[in-house]
């Protein structure tokens, strides 16, 4: 990994949401790089922080109630904390591209798939209504979506759910960005047609040799796709390491009990699907200790007073936990 390229490099970055019932800590200092070419998986439950980082990262949410403070955050050098946003319009789109979890409310119903193709092909790259209709049907055709050209013309209700993510692909590929972010795109559709988006994303990566963050709350689907995986929990990254190291040794109690919660192929007598008991904390009333504690089967007292920074245990492996969870004790 050292050998490639860093291409992100977030720097304790932090989003806060104003609201009647106080102050919401949705991102509490989370920090990570991405190398060119590399597939990160970001997982956690609903909540966690996966997507308001993202979305902090391309400034897409609304200021006020939202509130983005970070160190830094380097793209390809530069750090988008200084970006006015009118400079921000132009990496979103071309540079850094996102294909958004509902294609419904993320597609324009009133306007063409032509249209919403063409649109950043003209913004971006400055083609005229000719090239741009061709390019298009190119990148329909590309995505696997039949007869392509004369598909341009339908309007997104026209589309089956994964036609419509399908188009969305399309839409975030058009200006061959340099990082793709997908944000749960198979979450409302039928497995097989998951599964064929996630070859497809995985695919065009390949040709186009794109880095790609996966958010998704699915740990199947990440363990297929993803060289590296950062677990969420509360607005924090709990767990940082590669795939393998992740599935075969979480060392994080929320990793561990996520993967222990996991349906089995093999059926194992006697062996029950566990799950973890509790809820997350409320970010508005974030606790003093670590955010995991009440439904901590390792916690110790430390743990309800101190919250564990980010540290190495071993290379390229990284957890936020003062316990060892192989022996029970203290790290």
């Amino acid at each position: 990994m050292e050998d490639r390229e860093v291409i992100l490099d977030i720097q304790n970055l932090r989003t806060t949401f104003s609201t009647q019932e106080g102050l919401v800590h949705a991102v509490n200092g989370i920090s990570y790089k991405l190398h060119t070419g590399e597939t990160l998986g970001i997982v956690g439950e609903s909540g966690c922080g996966k997507s308001v980082s993202m979305l902090s990262v391309l400034r897409l949410l609304e200021i006020p109630p939202a509130k983005i403070m970070a160190d830094a955050i380097y793209f390809k050098g530069d750090n988008l904390i200084d970006y006015p946003n009118n400079e921000m319009r132009k990496i979103r789109g071309s540079k850094i591209a996102m294909i958004f979890q509902d294609p419904m409310t993320s597609l324009n119903p009133v306007l063409t798939i032509g249209f919403q193709i063409k649109e950043p092909l003209k913004l971006h790259l400055g083609m005229d209504d000719k090239e741009a209709k061709a390019r298009a049907a190119e990148l329909l055709k590309l995505v696997g979506i039949p007869d392509s050209e004369s598909r341009l013309d339908d309007y997104p209700h026209q589309f089956s759910g994964g036609m419509r993510q399908r188009a969305m692909i399309a839409i975030a590929l058009a200006c061959n960005p340099t990082l793709l972010i997908a944000d749960e795109p198979t979450t409302a559709l039928d497995v097989t047609i998951q599964a064929q988006l996630i070859e497809l994303v995985k695919e065009l990566q390949d040709d186009l040799g794109m880095a790609l963050i996966w958010i998704t709350h699915d740990l199947g689907v990440v363990a297929g796709l993803a060289e590296r995986v950062i677990v969420m929990y509360a607005g924090y990254v709990v767990e940082d390491a590669p795939v393998d190291s992740l599935y075969e040794d979480p060392r994080h109690p929320y990793t561990f009990a996520l993967l222990k919660s996991l349906p089995k192929l093999i059926d194992v007598p006697g062996e029950k699907l566990e799950t973890i008991e509790g809820l997350p904390p409320d970010l508005v009333e974030m606790p003093k200790g670590c955010p995991f504690v009440p439904r901590c089967a390792f916690a110790k007292d430390k743990c309800r007073t101190e919250n564990p920074a980010l540290d190495e245990i071993s290379l390229d492996h990284r957890i936020a936990c003062w316990v060892d969870i192989k022996t029970g004790e203290l790290r």
